[in-house]
């Protein structure tokens, strides 16, 4: 794309002095004054700016973060929110249209009652690129319905080292898997319908977020950011101490993709390499990513990524800004941000160039969006969790289980003696979603609409199922099957870093006791990673990995009664004990590519949804 790409001039768009047609990018460019310049480059949090505001410093962006939802949280207040910020943007002298962005990083998540995907590390087990697409349309249909045209996503990262609480976000630790995951995700975020906008994709974290080593995360005495979460932030943002060679052939891999692929926007990340910050490394933001790479879309820092590069704040953003970073988020103290770069503009430390060549980079990326266009209609609120979606939705989750073992117990009967499920997870979307969905660290509960593991069972003719979370089952007689769904609770980002992913105590406890009182015993793992549960694995007579399934966890029935097959395969490696991690040449319990396929079962005419009885063969 070029900067003569159709973006509306804000007056009659011809150079008086020539009678000539000027490019009207470049022409909207040297209209703006400074302010209105830096002002594109300022992305804000909806929890720190009102409507009036946007208008009063023609703002370019404002974002949801992940706490930032409408209360009540439905569509139409979703809906309304977003258009109010649009519509005061159109209020500025230039009326350059504003570019309002989410964590839609599995679905249109932290809306109420949309439709949650898989996390990532799922559908990298499903390795179907198509699927991945096809998300991507649902996610942005669901998006634009609220008026929101950005998704800050796919995560690109190639994740080395599963105690990572962004373990989830990544597709797996091949990065060919990750490259195509990522392409087909961008192209059905941005695939657009003729009369309708288009949604932009983000690819992320630019780069080597998956390299970093243990123990590096960094603290910084001049920004309040690790307070309150523990031991929180171990690896997240950490350093990625690796050679040139491995971070091109492994972390950059994805980016070359992604922009071939057509990527509008790609988001800086907090991480170093080799001890300097990615948001302040110009020979990886402007030298290779704009220059090598060709990338002609804009980069959008993390949040508060800008503060940590220098106790100056002045000087961290010249210094980022200099880089490469062409829109920050902010996201809350947007006037000290304006002032910052107003300074540093006029005292010299920031070219006028490097500021022209962010704003067209930002129009750009607008203009991509449809956002000049006149008479787009956006899809219907009533797309937001529609049926198809919600069946899209159930089809990755029976895609992404992998079947890790199988010894007999799989798939279930049709007509079971005694039926036992138990922990709380099974019935729990909360547990199934994970991070990122109706709120930054997820949580516990019936957070959103959706399925549960129950749910699925009892829709398919166990209703007469017995559930106990601690399985404390009155009837004392032995079960002839027994499920136990045991989960990682929800986290993202640093908080979610963990120098040992196990199963809870809990978890163990309730297992222990299903173990004793069912003849077989069938577990299921809700989890953002591979958790070092082998001793867990050798005593279940079957075992799932159902990663963070996302609202329509119900369909796992279907895979587990055989009405579906099981085919998919882990894309990160098993571990066989907590001490193995973090150690590249421990064996694992199982590799990469692992997972038991089984045969669907036919079924007649006269059988019922739960069938008669049915076979699996593990082939």
């Amino acid at each position: 794309m070029r900067g003569s790409e159709a973006v509306r001039p804000s007056s009659a768009g011809r150079d008086r002095r020539r009678d000539v047609i000027r490019p009207p990018i470049d022409h909207t460019i040297s209209e703006m004054t400074l302010s209105e310049k830096i002002g594109q480059m300022t992305q804000v949090s909806n929890e720190s700016i009102t409507p009036a505001e946007v208008s009063d410093h023609a703002i370019g962006s404002v974002l949801s973060g992940g706490n930032g939802n409408p209360e009540p949280n439905t569509p139409e207040v979703w809906s309304d929110m977003v258009g109010s910020y649009a519509e005061a943007a159109t209020r500025t002298r230039l009326g350059v249209p504003l570019l309002y962005g989410v964590d839609a990083v599995h679905g249109h998540s932290n809306v109420g009652g949309a439709t949650v995907f898989p996390h990532n590390i799922g559908l990298g087990a499903a390795g179907d690129d198509e699927l991945v697409l096809r998300i991507g349309e649902a996610t942005a249909a669901e998006m634009l319905a609220t008026g929101v045209g950005w998704a800050f996503a796919p995560t690109i990262a190639v994740p080395q080292d599963i105690r990572w609480g962004r373990t989830y976000e990544g597709y797996g630790r091949d990065p060919s898997l990750v490259s195509a995951m990522g392409a087909a995700l961008i192209t059905g975020l941005q695939r657009s319908e003729p009369g309708r906008p288009r949604a932009l994709a983000c690819a992320k974290h630019f780069v080597g977020d998956g390299a970093t080593s243990w123990g590096t995360a960094p603290r910084f005495d001049f920004v309040d950011w690790w307070d309150g979460w523990g031991d929180g932030w171990q690896i997240d943002q950490g350093d990625a101490r690796i050679s040139e060679v491995e971070l091109r052939s492994i972390h950059l891999r994805p980016y070359i993709a992604a922009i071939q692929a057509g990527v509008m926007t790609v988001m800086a990340s907090y991480n170093s390499w080799n001890g300097a910050k990615l948001h302040a490394h110009r020979g990886l933001l402007t030298d290779v990513l704009k220059g090598e790479l060709g990338f002609a879309g804009f980069v959008v820092s993390d949040w508060m990524g800008v503060d940590q590069i220098d106790p100056s704040y002045g000087t961290g953003v010249a210094t980022a800004i200099n880089a490469g970073i062409d829109m920050v988020m902010v996201p809350d103290e947007y006037r000290r941000f304006i002032a910052a770069m107003t300074e540093a503009v006029t005292t010299g430390l920031i070219p006028m160039s490097r500021i022209d060549d962010a704003v067209r980079r930002i129009l750009r990326a607008k203009t991509a969006a449809g956002l000049f266009a006149d008479g787009l209609e956006r899809p219907p609120l009533e797309v937001i969790g529609s049926a198809d979606h919600r069946a899209l939705a159930a089809e990755a989750v029976r895609r992404s289980a992998v079947l890790l073992k199988n010894d007999g117990a799989l798939p279930i009967a049709p007509v079971v003696d005694s039926l036992r499920i138990a922990g709380e997870a099974a019935d729990d979307i909360g547990l199934q979603c994970g991070g990122w969905t109706v709120g930054w660290q997820g949580g516990t509960g019936r957070t959103t609409s959706g399925t549960t593991l129950l749910e699925g069972l009892q829709a398919l003719g166990h209703a007469d199922v017995a559930f106990e979370p601690a399985g404390r089952f009155v009837d004392a007689a032995r079960a002839d099957l027994g499920i136990v769904c045991i989960a990682e609770r929800p986290y993202a980002e640093g908080p979610g870093d963990c120098a040992a992913p196990d199963a809870s105590e809990a978890d163990r406890k309730v297992f222990a006791k299903m173990r004793r009182d069912c003849e077989k015993l069938v577990l299921v793992i809700y989890s953002g990673r591979p958790l070092a549960v082998a001793d867990l694995i050798e005593q279940a007579d079957a075992v799932v990995a159902a990663w963070l399934p996302g609202s329509e966890a119900g369909a796992l029935a279907d895979v587990l009664t055989g009405r579906f097959p099981f085919e998919a395969h882990t894309s990160q490696p098993w571990p066989g004990s907590l001490e193995d991690l973090g150690q590249p040449e421990a064996p694992p319990l199982y590799p990469t590519g692992h997972g038991l396929h089984t045969a669907q079962v036919a079924m007649t005419a006269e059988q019922s949804p739960a069938g008669a009885a049915r076979t699996a063969v593990e082939r």
